[in-house]
């Protein structure tokens, strides 16, 4: 017998193994979808972990072994407590317990509810987007796509609509010619822009029944339309989102900013790194985190490849793309 046998946990059966005996149902989540969450245990944590039945023995070096033991006792109780897992679910908890956070307070921060879909933070960084939201009029949201930027943003709108915090819910976005002239599209200016906004309409569509939907537009408590729409406008008892807004320029934002009326809020998403907007043009986005970051009452909430809470090759995109615009020297300044 060595020395420290006597102070090991029932399950240890080596220095450098843990067997964990967990129930049916977490092993079900587990090994659920192609075993995604295991492959992304393997793939974060460095360490051996194989699932057989109800029981998942994790090998490795001592420091390995024990993140991965905090990270399976996190999930054991975030299944336990009724939340699905995925592979996302794996950074989520690994972010929390970085930044001392208690993953449950993430998860169970539920903003929406729509037949039977919750709509919740993933990651920590989420859920400090959405206390910011909560407690800021004015935020904003910087961040790569698939970040959950816009849509959290649209769910905090919605259920501020239905509990009647606001009396109506405005989306807009620029209408910036990405590749593309308006001038070629068929229709009027509304038909011409309707295809920049309509991934707003899209996210609405996942957050209400078409037929609630329809009424709220009809009655004006739901608008979306092109950012120029805003001008000469006082939007009072409002929740407003500005998306896409790494393509307004300066001068466009100063304007959309002093829309501002009583009982707003107000939201502004972007990603300063798909700016559509000549060379010379500068970005609203951009310039705006110097004039406004120390304005009391308003937040700025930067988001990274890490919360990207799309398919795991997205996170990749993103990070490589970064690092060759660092490498190269063309990432926008302005």
């Amino acid at each position: 017998m060595t020395p420290w046998d006597d102070e090991r946990p029932a399950y240890t059966v080596s220095e450098l193994q843990e067997v964990l005996s967990i129930s049916n149902d977490v092993a079900a989540e587990l090994a659920g979808v192609g075993d995604g969450v295991l492959g992304a245990l393997r793939e974060r944590l460095n360490c051996t972990i194989r699932l057989r039945g109800n029981r998942i023995t994790l090998e490795g070096d001592d420091v390995r072994v024990a993140e991965a033991r905090a990270v399976v006792d996190e999930l054991v109780e975030l299944v336990e407590g009724g939340h699905e897992i995925g592979p996302s679910t794996v950074d989520a908890v690994l972010g929390a317990l970085d930044q001392a956070e208690d993953i449950r307070d993430v998860f169970e921060d539920v903003v929406w509810r729509h037949r039977g879909k919750k709509i919740a933070p993933k990651t920590v960084n989420q859920k400090h987007y959405v206390d910011a939201i909560r407690s800021h009029t004015i935020t904003f949201a910087i961040g790569p796509a698939g970040t959950g930027k816009t849509y959290l943003a649209m769910a905090l709108a919605v259920a501020a609509l239905q509990e009647r915090e606001v009396g109506r819910i405005i989306l807009t976005r620029p209408a910036v010619e990405a590749g593309e002239r308006l001038g070629f599209l068929p229709g009027d200016l509304l038909a011409k822009v309707d295809p920049y906004l309509r991934p707003l309409y899209d996210a609405l569509y996942d957050m209400l029944d078409a037929d609630r939907l329809t009424s709220y537009m009809e009655k004006g408590a739901i608008e979306v339309a092109p950012l120029a729409f805003m001008r000469g406008r006082t939007l009072n008892d409002s929740f407003v989102i500005l998306d896409e807004a790494q393509n307004t320029s300066p001068e466009q934002m100063q304007m959309f900013l002093t829309r501002l009326g009583f009982g707003s809020k107000v939201v502004v998403t972007g990603d300063v790194t798909q700016i559509d907007l000549p060379r010379d043009q500068a970005s609203g986005l951009i310039s705006v985190q110097n004039v406004l970051g120390s304005i009391d009452g308003i937040a700025f909430i930067t988001f990274s490849n890490a919360d990207v809470v799309r398919h795991k090759l997205v996170q990749r995109i993103v990070e490589a793309y970064r690092a060759h615009a660092e490498a190269t020297g063309t990432e926008r300044r302005r």
